[in-house]
């Protein structure tokens, strides 16, 4: 994982992100390698100069928002003002189970993170905050010192269309949806455009990005191989996933400038266990990437 993310700070990505969670995703049984998303972001706050630092998303049932707050203002002074934070309800009721964590109905989720997020901008921007929710309350709270940058970007992850993307358009800087294909992905944006407009934001002020799950190969020979890969990975996933890089380094250009076309500001690439696939890493960015840079 060092060798990735000094990989995307060397490279010409503009961005890094950990996973939250306690263990492998999708639930592969629980055995696999699985660190802590907090203290890895750390490590790559201090490590790199480049990148943008950030999680999408941490789960707003792992955390009480006063504590996630105090960890992300350390981490962007720890990178010198490159921290972003993204917020989710959560989704992964195995885990949530395993961790002795109650797993509340999908509306009870969806309140969480709109207090999450609300409470969250005030702790970044408020010298004291006082909040009384359902679920969440603070009263005269500080945070202290302050993230560096004058605004730290908020992120809201998920495609839920009546809450999620409501809390997005009320309280984000940026929203993320995983693993849709871009006509979706394309619908989902104009349903966020339309909450916009009920709740007086300007669209524009939201940036719009979609992770892909990465199972490019270099070559032919290593595109087979990574189609055994996602086939372990996603063949027994109910939830209708279909964002990812396939193929060739040719055929993952076509999804990229598919959601490019789309509108999306930028397209994440996910990995998951290692080892990492050097080869395909450098392809993509040799034979991918050139070709959606922004030139200034």
């Amino acid at each position: 994982m060092r060798r990735l993310w000094r990989l995307a700070d060397e490279r010409g990505f503009d961005w890094f992100s950990v996973s939250d969670h306690f263990q492998e995703t999708p639930p592969q049984g629980g055995d696999g390698d699985c660190f802590e998303a907090v203290s890895t972001m750390s490590a790559v706050a201090v490590e790199t100069k480049h990148v943008r630092v950030g999680c999408l998303v941490f789960c707003v049932g792992y955390r009480h928002p006063g504590l996630l707050a105090k960890a992300i203002s350390a981490i962007d002074h720890l990178s010198s003002g490159r921290a972003d934070c993204g917020l989710g309800a959560g989704w992964d009721e195995i885990e949530f189970a395993s961790y002795g964590i109650r797993f509340p109905p999908i509306g009870e989720r969806e309140d969480q993170l709109e207090e999450y997020a609300e409470v969250m901008r005030l702790l970044f921007d408020r010298r004291r905050t006082d909040f009384t929710g359902a679920h969440f309350r603070f009263i005269d709270a500080p945070n202290n010192p302050k993230p560096l940058q004058p605004r730290l970007p908020l992120w809201i992850g998920g495609a839920g269309e009546r809450r999620t993307l409501r809390t997005a358009a009320r309280f984000a800087d940026g929203w993320n949806a995983p693993y849709l294909a871009p006509a979706e992905w394309k619908r989902k944006s104009a349903v966020l455009d339309a909450w916009c407009a009920k709740v007086g934001r300007d669209p524009a002020a939201i940036a719009r990005t979609i992770n892909v799950g990465f199972y490019m190969g270099a070559d032919a020979r290593g595109a087979k191989r990574h189609e055994e890969l996602y086939q372990r990975h996603w063949s027994k996933d109910t939830r209708g996933m279909a964002g990812f890089l396939r193929g060739t380094p040719r055929e993952a250009a076509e999804v990229v400038a598919a959601f490019r076309d789309a509108g999306a500001h930028r397209v994440n690439i996910a990995l998951r266990e290692g080892p990492y696939d050097w080869d395909a890493l450098e392809a993509f960015v040799e034979d991918v990437m050139p070709q959606f840079m922004e030139v200034s």
